[in-house]
């Protein structure tokens, strides 16, 4: 009789609620990092159409509230189907600050004020619903939206937003530069370096608000930062719906705004495949579809609620890089923050009297860290491919255009300054476009090609003329050490097609007798084994683990998956072998482990082979990708949104 390891609670890092001291403080750092980008679109909002001081403060409280709900929308979630459960801050995006501004100067004939709101917030809530009903359309594009797209979108974002940082550091005194205001941002960027060098574990992790704490203790002890607005500011202030007026319809107010949600999508997209990098959970179409759902039902809301359009915020994806922490309950801890702040004015005072060149030294380090993510993300892709070279650098170099000269889009017409209303915008549309350009459009090369040699494509004629030497060689890579598989596909030549020679392989393996077919199981490492190794040290585990692999494992699922590994050998006496799809999990592994340990030993024998042959499978598709790497790569990774 044979046991297997007792449940323990594999719960993913994500899902993990830290102690109640550590959740509040790890809260209340997003809380900091985000609240300079939270407030600052109605800050321009408000200026540019004349609002007087306290519809700009009301402004901002629903700005807080409803970037609260918000986050709970997406980091808890509602249902199934809404919410994507990973730590992300949501925020107003700020490629919807340039046409919300220009909406509500054209209906008010350049006059702007309170009267232009109602038709803003119509906009809004139209653009909202567009995004929560067009996301299972959005979803099956995502092929088109492949690691050299997502990463350069990542990229451009983080750099360009390094700009809002530089402004929030030099701030400038009779044409030059105050020094003080640079001293406090360099003291902040020190403290938060040498935080993360010389603490470890908790403590390392509150690096940035750290930093935040000592930067502004230091400013309010010289007397360059002061609390008198917390002592002038309202009790309490709630913002209730429809707060200016019953919302009105404008079909170009409503236009503009949706173009804007469709560019947020894609940089909702990218934040969503970073944030899945940086916790280590695969990202699926599912996934991305939450999110963006999420997306709209927050940004109706946002309309409703006096609030504008929202999507998920970069800086917070740096900021989880920079912590480690995992767990989306800090981003749910970091929304109860943003809703208290947006219902007391005072409370939200004192965040308020973070001076601003701490504040942008903190957020340069946060923007930067989602530059580096997009450069994680874009080595991904075939960097040999010059295509994707030049995909990247385009829209890397047009985002910096538009980011250091924004006044080149009013050479455009009015109806396209959108497209280039911010350096991400600009780097995402370009982005998108060149990777149509270079691997969609037209006819691709190589479609009839199943293998490679020594970089040249080979056909299936090819195949067929081959000796017996060669067709071994050319296709020795779909199995470990035995090559008697392949010996015998190759003597049912010719064939007619791709299909004809996976189909021999497969046949080849499942007729063999019993003692080569022991022969070849016991050729592959077991999951344990596998999963585990350390790519660096046994880079061969790297090929044998497929075309994708898993992510890595916490201490509970690598206990479990050792466990599995070692009760399978001992009760069938070879290892665990099991092929790894593409949307597999640690979890699943596990499960499978456990279930196959009740099948009897002719059964499994079965069931191993039957995966050998999955994994040659994979393995082939992979020669595949030598005649067009990026196609066949990015048709796997994306097979199941079929």
């Amino acid at each position: 009789m044979t046991t297997t390891p007792a449940a323990i609670d594999v719960r993913h890092p994500v899902d993990r609620v830290p102690a109640a001291p550590k959740l509040a403080a790890l809260g209340l750092q997003h809380v900091l990092a985000f609240y300079a980008g939270a407030v600052i679109v109605p800050l321009l909002i408000a200026s540019s159409l004349k609002l007087d001081s306290a519809t700009t403060i009301h402004l901002i409280n629903a700005d807080l509230l409803t970037c609260g709900l918000a986050t709970i929308i997406q980091s808890v979630g509602i249902g199934r189907h809404v919410g994507v459960r990973l730590p992300i801050v949501q925020g107003v995006t700020t490629t919807a600050v340039a046409p919300i501004i220009a909406v509500g100067l054209g209906v008010t004939n350049g006059a702007g004020g309170v009267k232009a709101l109602p038709t803003i917030y119509g906009a809004v809530i139209v653009s909202g619903l567009f995004t929560f009903f067009a996301t299972p359309v959005f979803t099956k594009l995502l092929e088109f939206f492949p690691p050299v797209v997502t990463g350069s979108v990542l990229l451009v974002m983080g750099t360009s937003l390094l700009a809002v940082s530089a402004n929030d550091v030099v701030n400038y005194a009779e044409g030059t530069p105050a020094v003080r205001d640079i001293a406090y941002a360099a003291f902040t960027l020190v403290v938060i370096v040498l935080v993360q060098r010389f603490f470890t574990g908790f403590l390392g992790t509150l690096a940035v608000l750290i930093g935040l704490v000592a930067g502004t203790a230091v400013a309010l002890a010289l007397g360059d930062a002061n609390l008198s607005e917390v002592a002038t500011a309202a009790p309490i202030g709630i913002t209730t719906p429809f707060y200016f007026g019953i919302p009105q319809f404008n079909v170009a107010a409503c236009v503009s705004l949706i173009i804007v949600m469709a560019i947020t999508m894609v940089e909702t997209t990218g934040d969503v495949f970073a944030t899945g990098e940086i916790v280590k959970r695969r990202i699926r179409k599912d996934d991305v579809a939450r999110a963006l759902r999420a997306d709209g039902v927050s940004t109706v809301l946002g309309g409703v609620m006096n609030s504008f359009p929202y999507t998920c915020f970069a800086q917070n994806v740096g900021l989880v890089r920079i912590t480690g922490v995992k767990s989306r309950w800090v981003a749910a801890a970091a929304a109860g923050f943003m809703i208290v702040l947006g219902l007391l004015p005072k409370a939200g005072a004192v965040v308020a009297s973070i001076p601003a060149p701490v504040l942008g030294a903190a957020s340069l380090m946060l923007f930067a860290n989602v530059a580096w993510v997009g450069l994680q993300t874009i080595a991904k892709a075939d960097m040999t491919d010059n295509r994707n070279a030049v995909i990247v650098t385009t829209a890397l170099s047009l985002a910096m255009l538009v980011t250091f000269k924004p006044e080149i889009a009013e050479v455009l017409p009015s109806w396209a300054r959108i497209f280039v209303s911010s350096g991400m915008s600009t780097g995402a549309i370009t982005a998108i476009i060149l990777n149509l350009l270079f691997h969609h459009i037209g006819r691709r090369g190589g479609e009839q090609a199943v293998a490679a040699n020594r970089g040249r494509a080979v056909t299936i004629d090819a195949i067929n003329r081959m000796d017996r030497e060669t067709f071994t060689k050319t296709l020795r890579s779909l199995f470990n050490e035995h090559t008697w598989p392949l010996e015998r596909a190759w003597e049912m030549r010719p064939f007619e097609d791709v299909s004809e020679l996976r189909e021999a392989v497969q046949v080849a393996v499942l007729t063999a007798g019993h003692e080569e077919r022991e022969q070849l199981i016991h050729d592959y490492p077991d999951m344990a084994t596998l999963i585990l190794a350390d790519e660096n040290s046994d880079p061969a585990l790297g090929h044998a683990r497929g075309s994708l692999g898993i992510g890595e494992l916490d201490d509970v699922q690598r206990e479990r998956l050792l466990g599995i590994s070692s009760a399978y050998r001992e009760r069938f006496g070879m290892p665990f072998v099991a092929y790894l799809a593409t949307d597999d999990t640690a979890d699943r592994v596990i499960e499978e482990g456990v279930r196959r340990l009740a099948n009897s030993d002719e059964q499994e024998h079965r069931v191993a082979l039957t995966e050998i042959v999955s994994i040659a499978n994979d393995r082939f598709d992979l020669l595949l990708a030598d005649a067009d790497p990026v196609r066949t790569a990015w048709a796997q990774k994306f097979s199941e949104f079929d």
